[in-house]
């Protein structure tokens, strides 16, 4: 079984900065990528970012404001969001993709919300 914790997530002024972590435990995988995904309002989930051996991908939404790094050792997932704007309110979720099966996994989801 592979678990995701997040935290980090909270309430911030527009143009404020926040940084989630993800990190993964259990034992008997590797990972191949990990992610990040929102969920707004009435909106389904779109991707944020994601990270690979590959390299990263964001969302042009995201693009120059929000950088998605990892740490291999510690197994986490870090999303450094800056310039926060109030239509990235949502509630974020790690993802990771490992190999085996199941394949992919979700932490729990974090309130990120921007507002003055």
């Amino acid at each position: 079984q592979v678990q995701l914790v997040e935290s980090g997530g909270g309430l911030v002024q527009p143009g404020g900065s926040l940084r989630l972590s993800c990190a993964a435990s259990g034992s008997g995988f590797s990972i191949y990528a990990m992610g990040w995904y929102r969920q707004a309002p009435g909106k389904e989930r779109e991707l944020v970012a994601t990270i690979s051996a590959g390299g990263t991908n964001y969302a042009d939404s995201v693009k120059g404001r929000f950088t998605i790094s990892r740490d291999n050792a510690k197994n986490t997932v870090y999303l450094q969001m800056n310039s926060l704007k109030p239509e990235d309110t949502a509630v974020y979720y790690c993802n990771a993709h490992v190999n085996r099966r199941p394949s992919y996994y979700w932490g729990q989801g974090s309130q990120v919300t921007v507002s003055s």
